[in-house]
């Protein structure tokens, strides 16, 4: 940012001043005065093509690699869902507690929010932090941060999305890590730990009846899945990350796991985001679980050792 501001200002003074020279300099002195005829010059020519070219390609180069760098998340994270509906913002934290137009996040900590809409498009903007990300139905959108600073910061939607869009926004509290984790704490009293309501949602929807943990079930297990890669049935692998969980449940067909027949129905319209979001916490709580030898549906490359 210092770059870009010192070149914008030495440029803005440089521009500035040359302008009121030649106005002094090059302005008719007399009526009747005809202006004497200036030919080109290859060095003036090739100067303002190859010194703005080296200033605009790295300024590209850095931004780029800024940009890469923001959109590989750390593997430290701290995950927060956050769902967007017309019109406020709901967060689950990691233990299950909900807020409505509040984030609660610790300083110094890297926070991967995993962002879904119920609706239509919105977009969740912090511009204190300078990150925004789309919120789509559908499907999930991920963007991570770093908070450096205790304070209250504005976030709000910056995609129109209806009526009260002027009114979509909220505050992200950042907070030391004691006083975090005391506020975890002591406000999380009357809140379900996701891990619970996914694994009653997993009996209540009878996906443990294909889903058995052997692997001897129609379904492969889900013990060890989450963040593993997926041997699919066209010979390709995918990792199985939030987003590949949410497209199962609710699209099973779109990516059939080798060995297996697309027999699951859809999910589609029968659950909530929130369940959404209890399903894959109690699916990622099985990653500690045993794989087994046969059923699992995990590339063979990808079994841990």
């Amino acid at each position: 940012m210092t770059y870009l501001t010192y070149v914008c200002v030495f440029f803005a003074f440089l521009i500035t001043a040359a302008i009121v020279y030649f106005f002094f300099k090059y302005h008719r002195k007399r009526p009747d005065e005809v202006g004497a005829p200036i030919h080109g010059d290859m060095r003036l020519e090739a100067t303002w093509i190859i010194i703005p070219s080296i200033l605009a390609l790295s300024m590209f180069g850095w931004g780029a690699a800024v940009y890469v760098d923001y959109r590989h998340t750390p593997p430290d994270t701290l995950d927060i869902y956050v769902v967007g509906k017309q019109w406020m913002w709901k967060a689950q934290q990691p233990n299950g507690l909900k807020e409505i137009n509040e984030l609660h996040v610790p300083v110094g900590r890297n926070i991967r929010l995993i962002l879904a809409s119920e609706d239509v498009v919105h977009d969740f903007f912090v511009p204190a932090f300078r990150v925004k990300m789309d919120v789509v139905p559908g499907r999930y959108n991920t963007m991570w941060f770093r908070p450096t600073k205790p304070g209250r910061y504005h976030f709000f939607c910056s995609q129109y999305c209806g009526t009260n869009h002027a009114l979509m926004g909220g505050w992200v509290t950042v907070m030391d890590p004691t006083d975090y984790a005391a506020w975890l704490s002591g406000t999380s009293g009357g809140a379900a730990n996701p891990v619970d309501v996914g694994a009653k949602l997993f009996e209540d929807k009878a996906c443990a009846t294909c889903h058995i943990a052997d692997g001897s079930g129609r379904a492969p297990s889900l013990n060890g899945l989450y963040g593993a890669q997926v041997l699919l049935a066209d010979g390709t692998t995918v990792t199985a990350d939030d987003a590949y969980i949410r497209e199962s449940i609710l699209q099973p067909n779109a990516k059939i796991v080798a060995g297996y027949q697309p027999l699951m129905p859809t999910f589609q319209g029968q659950l909530t985001e929130e369940q959404i979001i209890a399903l894959t916490s109690y699916i990622k709580s099985l990653q500690s679980q045993p794989v087994p030898a046969k059923g699992a549906g995990i590339a063979p490359s990808a079994r841990k050792k």
